[in-house]
């Protein structure tokens, strides 16, 4: 089999966008969630939302970003580690556009709604993996991996913090407001981890697809990634029907992980902080 042209120019980068539906999802009313925590989300002050989800949303990124340069190293691509890029230091991943300007723009622009932003790709050059197929299509996994695996680790640690509260009641306030930080982490990963499978060049998913397909696709596939971030920003302006059905397994997901965290968690003051009945 003849396998598809491997160029050292390429990358491998974390892009991610959280909408507002996305967090309301979070906040959902669904069995077992104390009524002081319903419909929180839609109230929070624009200011506080943002401080809440950005540290996590930047912890996720970089995550991302380590996972794909980790595996890389695994398939014997030392690229990354060789340009200080194996790091789990933010100042080595932060692009100025994507992971500091665009977020801002978008989260102000939309009122909220809608926050946009990727790290700066992780460099590989797949020549050196030892096996091209098959590295490549572990390496572009591997961030979104990372993602799922983050959004499951969440919960026990939610959970932790709850218990952790209840036996130490003074630690109750400073455990609520990092268990709301913590529960966005979880949705934030799972947007992250479902964004980068869409199978629109240069995002992780379409990595793996071009493997799929014949040769001559393939090769125009991937030159078409040129136009990918357009077609996103399309996709997000004109095409929300269709984002919201590949992303319904991150809300149901979510609506899991929130059954399972709701009873351990008590906002107390933050309730009212953030607008709670």
């Amino acid at each position: 089999m003849k396998k598809l042209p491997a160029e050292g120019g390429q990358s491998q980068g974390a892009a991610t966008v959280l909408t507002h539906s996305a967090a309301r999802s979070t906040f959902r009313e669904i069995a077992g969630i104390p009524a002081h925590f319903r419909g929180i989300a839609p109230r929070v002050e624009k200011l506080s939302l943002f401080l809440l989800v950005a540290p996590m949303l930047l912890f996720s990124m970089v995550a991302h970003e380590y996972a794909h340069g980790y595996a890389a190293l695994k398939q014997g691509d030392d690229t990354a580690q060789s340009l200080g890029r194996l790091t789990w230091n933010p100042l080595k991943h932060l692009d100025f556009w994507m992971t500091l300007v665009m977020p801002i723009v978008t989260f102000a622009a939309t009122g909220g709604r809608i926050i946009f932003g990727g790290a700066k790709p992780v460099p590989v050059n797949p020549s050196k993996y030892r096996n091209y197929r098959r590295g490549d299509i572990i390496v572009s996994l591997a961030g979104v991996a990372t993602n799922m695996v983050l959004a499951v680790v969440l919960v026990p640690v939610v959970i932790g913090l709850g218990v952790l509260a209840r036996a130490v009641p003074f630690l109750a306030d400073s455990v609520s407001l990092v268990q709301i930080m913590l529960l966005y982490g979880i949705i934030i990963n799972l947007v992250l981890a479902a964004f980068n499978l869409i199978p629109i060049p240069p995002l992780d998913g379409s990595h793996v697809l071009k493997h799929f397909l014949p040769m001559r696709a393939a090769i125009a596939y991937q030159r078409f990634g040129r136009y990918g971030l357009i077609i996103v920003f399309v996709m997000l302006s004109f095409g929300r029907p269709v984002l919201n059905a590949w992303m319904a397994p991150v809300f149901f997901l979510n609506d899991l992980a929130m059954g399972l965290a709701a009873p351990y968690v008590d906002l107390g003051r933050w309730a009212s902080l953030l607008g709670g009945a």
